[in-house]
C-alpha cells in the first residue's frame, strides 16, 4: 500500500467533532459535512477489488469508528493489519492513533463476518472468524442444555459447590480431565474466583461463556486459558505450558518432547519485533487468516456439490410400493454376482434333495421308513455334493491363476470365496441335520418294530433282523457316520468367530482350546473326515450296487484337485527360504520385514503371501499383504502383533534388533546390508505365495479410493507404490529416456489409472512410521499430484475443537516453514479425528464425472457397510461409479 496523496486537506468544520475517511485498497474520498480530512492509499497488487472505506470521528485527541464500507468479509482483518503494519503510509498526526484503534477495527470486522455468516446460511467453505469460531469449540455435545449441566451438578456436588475435579464430567466432557481444570482456572480468574470450588450460579456463568457461539467469546476464552498470569500478555513458556497441554490431551508424545522448540516457532510468528509476548489481537490475526485448503474450488466446482448433495436426499414423497421396488432394484444390481452364483446352487441342492426324495419314495423301503428315509437320503446327497464343492473355494492358486488369468472375474465374485466357503459349511450343517436326524430317530426305530412281513424286502439290505437299537451304530456305516459327525461338530464350531477369535470370556481351562491355533487345527481334520466320508459311502445301507455308490464320484475330482495344491505349495514353500535384509520394530506393536525375492518370483499389488518362521511354529502358516511393489527389487510386510505366533515372531527378531539413532524415533532396528557383526543369526523364513485378493484388480479402474485403517493399510501402501512407479515410468516414456527398442521388445498393457487417493486412519502417532518413507517418496516425486495422501489421526480431537486448535496453528506454522507435518514426521499434513466419508465420496465424484473409481478398504469390519453404501449411492444418483471391493482382513 502506498500514499497516493501526502497531503492532508481541511475542509468546512460544524462543531467540535470531525470525520475523517481512508480509503483502500482503492483511491476513495468521502464528502461529509463538517471539518473533515481524507487521505487516500491505493494497492496496485489488486485493483479490481472495491474500495474499502474506513470513516472515523475525531474527538478532541481519540478517534472512534463511525463506519466500515465496501470490504469483503475475508480481507476485513487483513486491511486492519495493513493500517498497522503501515503507519508512515499516514498522517504523522493519526499514526498513533491508528494503531490504538486496530483492535477495536479488526473487532468490528470480526463482528460484521459473524452476523453475515450467521444470517446467511448459503453452503461455501467458511473464513476469515466463521473460520476461527469453528476453531475454537470448548463444547460439542448439541444434545446437551443447561438443565443436564445443573442435572449432574446437583449429583456431584458437595455441599453446594462443585469441585475442579469434576467440572469437565458435570458440563459433558469426561476425556481430558487435566484441560477441563485449566478450563475452569481460565474462567475463574476472569471472574476473580480465587477457589478450586464453585456454587451452582457461578457454573451457570462458566457455561454461558464456554457455550456462546461469538468469536470475542470463544477467542477471550482461549486466550485466558494460555494467558496464566492474567497480565494480558502471553510469554514463551506459558505458550509453552499450552502446547504441553494440548499434546497430553491430544496423545502426541512427539509434540511433547519439542515442547520449547514449537514454542519458539509461535512466537517466532506471532511476536516479529521479539518483544518477548504478544497480546490478544496477536491470536486474534492468527485465527481470522483465511484456510489454506478448499474442498472444492471454482463456482462451478461448488454448483455441481450441491447438486450432488440434492440428488443424495431420499425423495419424500415416494409411496412405500415404489421405495421398495428401488431397494430391491438397486440390491439386486449391486449383488448380480453373488445372486446368480447362490440362485444356482441353491437350485442343484434343491434339485438333487427333490430327485432323490422321489426315488426312495418309489421303493419298497418307504413302505417300512415312511418319508423319514426320503429326507434322510435327500439330504445325503445335498450333503456330498456339497462337500465336493466346499473344497473349491479354498484352491488359492486355482482361483489366483483364474481372477489374473481369466475374465471370469466379469461373472464370478473370487472376491467372496471364503464367505462362499461359510455358506457351503452351512448348507453340510442342514445336509448332516436331514440325514442323520431322520435316521437316528425315526428310521431305525421303525425298521426294529417293524412286522416280519414289513422286513422281508429288507432282508436283502441288512440280513437278519437285527435285534437292538445298537447294532445300527456299531456297524461300519454307524460309526463312521457318528465319528464324521463328531470331527464335522468340533471344526464348525472353532471356527465361529467367537471362538476363533477369543470374543467370548471363557474359563482359562477352556480357551486355552479357543483362538486361532484351535481353528488351524481343527479344521486340518477334514483329512479324517473325507477318509470317513468315502469309507461311509461305500458301506451305505440301502445300496449295493457300486454305481449306487456315488460318494466317491462326487469329491473325487475335487480332492485332486485339492492334493495337487497342497503338493504345489509344499513344494514351492519348501525351496522358497528367503534372507532377510532389514527388521524394524516400530512404535504399535509392528513388525517390517524386508527379505530377498525369490527367483521368478510375480506378482501383483495387492497381493498376500503366506509366511512360515520354523523357531515360532513348524507347521504354522499365515497370510500378510506384501507391502512392496512389484518393480522393487526385494519384497517386504508389516506385521502386527495380534496373537500367539505374531507375538513370538516378534519376540524373535526383537532379539536380533539394535536401537536406533534418534531420527528414527527410537526404533529397533537390523539392516543385514550393513554387515554389523553385532547382530545375531536371524531365524529363516519359508514364503508361499503369491495369492489372489481383491486389492490386486486395482488397474481396471481410471481412478482409485484407497481407504486403510491401522495396519489394513498394509496392500494399500504397495498399490500407491505401484501407481508411483507406472507415473514415473510414463514420464520416462514420454521423455525419450527408455530406448525405443526397449519399449518394442515387450508390449505391456497400458496403465489406465489416472489418479489415486489414499486415506490412512490410525489412532496413535507412532504409527505414521510404518510407512514414513513412502509417504515422504510419494510427496517428493508425484510432482503432478496424481496420488492425493490424507492422513488421519483419531486420537487427536477434531479440527474445531479447542484442545486441538493451537495443534492446528503449530502444524500449520512448522509445514508452511519446514514442509514436515509434527503429528506423522512426514511431508503429508495429517487431519484430526476420522473423515466424513460422504465428503470425501463427493469430493471424488465432483472432480471425476464419468469415471470408474474403485474402491478398495482394508480394516475393521464396522466400517465396511458405510463405504459399500456411499459406494452404492454415488454410483446410482452421479455419472461417477463406485466399485466397493473390501479385503478379508
Amino acid at each position: 500500500m502506498e500514499n497516493q496523496d501526502s497531503q492532508v486537506r481541511d475542509s468546512e468544520s460544524r462543531g467540535s467533532s470531525r470525520r475523517i475517511a481512508f480509503s483502500g485498497p482503492l483511491v476513495s474520498s468521502k464528502k461529509l459535512s463538517g471539518s473533515r480530512r481524507s487521505a487516500r492509499f491505493k494497492d496496485e497488487t489488486n485493483g479490481n477489488n472495491p474500495y474499502i472505506e474506513i470513516t472515523l470521528d475525531v474527538a478532541n485527541d481519540s478517534l472512534l469508528v463511525h463506519n466500515i464500507k465496501g470490504t469483503p468479509d475475508q480481507d476485513a482483518a487483513f486491511i486492519a493489519s495493513r493500517i498497522e503494519k503501515h503507519p508512515s503510509s499516514l498522517s504523522t498526526q493519526l499514526s498513533s492513533k491508528l494503531r490504538q484503534i486496530s483492535r477495536d477495527l479488526k473487532n468490528s470486522f470480526s463482528s460484521s463476518k459473524r452476523s453475515t455468516h450467521s444470517n446467511n446460511k448459503v453452503k461455501h467453505s467458511a473464513s476469515g472468524a466463521a473460520q476461527a469460531i469453528m476453531g475454537l469449540k470448548f463444547i460439542h455435545k448439541n444434545g446437551d442444555g443447561w438443565s443436564e449441566v445443573e442435572a449432574r451438578f446437583d449429583e456431584l456436588a458437595v455441599d453446594g459447590l462443585l469441585p475442579r475435579s469434576s467440572f469437565g464430567k458435570c458440563i459433558g466432557v469426561k476425556e481430558s480431565s487435566e484441560f477441563m481444570g485449566e478450563l475452569f482456572d481460565a474462567l475463574a480468574r476472569r471472574r476473580g474466583i480465587t477457589s478450586s470450588n464453585v456454587t451452582k450460579d457461578q457454573l451457570h456463568e462458566f457455561w454461558k461463556q464456554i457455550t456462546d457461539t461469538s468469536f470475542d467469546a470463544r477467542l477471550q476464552t482461549f486466550f485466558d486459558m494460555v494467558d496464566k498470569d492474567a497480565d494480558g500478555r502471553i510469554t514463551q513458556d506459558e505458550v509453552k505450558e499450552i502446547i504441553t497441554l494440548s499434546a497430553s490431551a491430544n496423545k502426541l508424545t512427539k509434540i511433547l518432547e519439542c515442547a520449547d522448540e514449537y514454542a519458539a516457532l509461535i512466537m517466532e510468528e506471532l511476536d516479529p519485533s521479539n518483544l518477548g509476548y504478544v497480546e490478544m489481537y496477536n491470536v486474534e490475526m492468527l485465527l481470522l487468516r483465511a484456510p489454506h485448503e478448499a474442498a472444492f474450488s471454482g463456482t462451478e466446482s461448488r454448483m455441481l456439490s450441491n447438486l450432488i448433495s440434492e440428488k443424495l436426499v431420499p425423495p419424500k414423497d415416494e409411496s412405500l410400493i415404489k421405495r421398495g421396488y428401488r431397494r430391491i432394484g438397486y440390491f439386486i444390481h449391486d449383488n448380480w454376482k453373488r445372486l446368480w452364483i447362490l440362485c444356482l446352487w441353491l437350485l442343484i441342492c434343491v434339485g438333487l434333495f427333490t430327485w432323490k426324495f422321489h426315488q426312495y419314495k418309489d421303493r419298497a423301503v418307504y413302505h417300512v421308513m415312511g418319508y423319514c428315509v426320503c429326507v434322510a437320503k435327500g439330504g445325503a446327497e445335498t450333503l456330498k455334493f456339497n462337500m465336493a464343492v466346499i473344497l473349491l473355494p479354498v484352491c488359492r492358486n486355482t482361483i489366483t491363476w483364474l481372477r489374473s488369468r481369466t475374465r471370469l472375474g466379469r461373472i464370478i465374485p473370487f472376491d467372496d470365496n471364503v464367505n462362499f466357503h461359510k455358506v457351503i459349511a452351512t448348507g453340510i450343517a442342514i445336509g448332516v441335520c436331514l440325514h442323520v436326524i431322520p435316521h437316528l430317530t425315526c428310521d431305525f426305530p421303525r425298521l426294529l418294530h417293524s412286522t416280519d412281513e414289513e422286513y422281508e424286502p429288507m432282508r436283502r439290505f441288512f440280513g437278519h433282523r437285527p435285534s437292538e437299537y445298537w447294532w445300527f451304530v456299531r456297524g461300519t456305516e454307524g460309526w463312521t457316520g457318528i465319528t464324521m459327525l463328531v470331527l464335522m461338530t468340533i471344526a464348525f464350531t472353532l471356527a465361529n468367530p467367537w471362538f476363533r477369535q477369543n470374543r467370548l470370556q471363557l474359563p482359562k481351562m477352556i480357551k486355552r482350546l479357543t483362538g486361532y491355533n484351535a481353528f488351524w487345527y481343527s479344521h486340518h481334520l477334514f483329512i479324517i473326515v473325507y477318509v470317513l466320508l468315502i469309507i461311509h459311502g461305500t458301506f451305505v445301507y440301502l445300496s449295493k450296487e457300486w454305481y449306487h455308490k456315488t460318494t466317491w464320484m462326487y469329491v473325487a475330482f475335487p480332492m485332486i484337485l485339492y492334493g495337487i495344491e497342497r503338493l504345489v505349495r509344499a513344494f514351492r514353500s519348501g525351496r522358497r527360504t528367503v534372507e532377510i535384509l532389514k527388521v524394524a520394530v516400530y512404535p504399535g506393536n509392528v513388525m517390517s520385514l524386508q527379505f530377498t525375492k525369490p527367483r521368478k518370483f510375480k506378482y501383483t499389488s495387492g497381493q498376500y503371501i503366506y509366511v512360515n518362521c520354523s523357531k515360532v511354529s513348524p507347521v504354522e502358516w499365515h497370510p500378510f499383504s506384501l507391502t512392496s511393489a512389484p518393480p522393487d527389487d526385494h519384497l517386504s510386510l508389516h506385521i502386527r502383533t495380534a496373537g500367539d505366533w505374531t507375538s513370538q515372531l516378534k519376540t524373535v527378531f526383537s532379539r536380533a534388533c539394535q536401537p536406533s539413532g534418534s531420527d528414527q524415533s527410537g526404533l529397533l532396528r537390523a539392516d543385514i546390508a550393513q554387515q554389523n557383526q553385532n547382530i545375531p543369526r536371524l531365524p529363516k523364513l519359508l514364503i508361499d505365495g503369491p495369492y489372489g485378493a481383491p486389492a490386486q484388480d486395482y488397474k481396471e479402474y481410471d481412478v482409485l479410493l484407497l481407504i486403510g485403517l491401522g495396519i489394513g493399510a498394509t496392500p494399500l501402501i504397495s498399490i500407491v507404490k505401484d501407481v508411483l512407479y507406472h507415473i514415473k515410468q510414463q514420464k520416462e516414456e514420454q521423455s525419450g529416456i527408455i530406448e525405443s527398442g526397449t519399449r518394442n521388445r515387450k508390449k505391456r498393457k497400458p496403465f489406465n489409472t489416472t489418479n489415486a487417493y489414499f486415506y490412512w486412519v490410525t489412532r496413535e502417532e507412532g504409527s505414521f512410521e510404518w510407512f514414513k518413507n513412502v509417504m515422504n517418496e510419494v510427496a517428493e516425486k508425484d510432482t503432478e499430484h496424481v496420488i492425493e495422501l490424507h492422513n488421519y489421526c483419531t486420537s487427536v480431537y477434531e479440527e474445531g475443537d479447542a484442545r486441538s486448535a493451537l495443534i492446528a496453528m503449530l502444524q500449520s506454522f512448522q509445514h508452511a516453514k519446514n514442509g514436515v507435518d509434527i503429528v506423522s514426521g512426514t511431508r503429508v499434513r495429517t487431519h484430526f479425528a476420522r473423515p466424513n466419508w460422504r465428503n470425501e465420496f463427493k469430493h471424488v465424484a465432483v472432480k471425476h464425472p464419468d469415471k470408474r473409481v474403485g474402491v478398495f478398504y482394508c480394516g475393521a469390519v464396522a466400517l465396511i457397510s458405510e463405504l459399500r453404501h456411499l459406494s452404492h449411492d454415488f454410483s446410482r444418483k452421479t455419472t461417477t461409479k463406485f466399485d466397493f471391493h473390501k479385503e478379508n482382513f
